[in-house]
């Protein structure tokens, strides 16, 4: 079986307060706010961004839009903290064919997400109850692609 080529996106963490959470990041680790704080409305949810300098990855705080978020009874029962981990993969649904396959729950399809400029994400659990999410690799706002020492820079 060949594994389709997975690489390290971000770490999610969920947190009750995103402008805590920033600041608490910002100002322990050195983290540089890469995004505004994004509404999903598909996963329930606020996110942003942060990464620190010179890093390859993100680190993404996410929190419930309300009481009835997916997230809301996740953060009463645990608190803040680990949430899931993220890969990008080329071809998403050789990826998610692969975690099936190694016997991993699909929890949500591949659907378009908002932070990642429509590009599709998926999610899974494994035995274990750690969450994982992929994301399909392509242009757009997020991509590790962006984050090479041979892409462009930004002005």
């Amino acid at each position: 079986m060949t594994i389709p080529p997975f690489r390290f996106h971000h770490t999610g963490l969920l947190v009750k307060s995103m402008e805590a959470a920033t600041a608490l990041q910002v100002e322990r680790y050195g983290y540089r706010i890469e995004s505004p704080v994004i509404h999903d409305p598909v996963q329930t949810a606020f996110v942003r961004f942060l990464r620190l300098p010179g890093a390859a990855h993100w680190l993404e705080l996410v929190s419930p839009e309300g009481e009835r978020s997916k997230l809301a009874e996740a953060l009463r029962k645990r608190g803040d903290g680990l949430h899931h981990l993220c890969y990008e993969a080329d071809d998403l649904d050789a990826a998610c064919a692969h975690l099936r396959q190694g016997r991993q729950m699909l929890l949500a399809p591949p659907a378009p997400a908002v932070a990642f400029g429509g590009r599709p994400i998926a999610w899974f659990m494994d035995r274990a109850g750690l969450l994982t999410e992929l994301v399909e690799a392509g242009p757009g706002p997020l991509c590790l692609a962006a984050l090479s020492p041979t892409a462009p820079q930004e002005p």
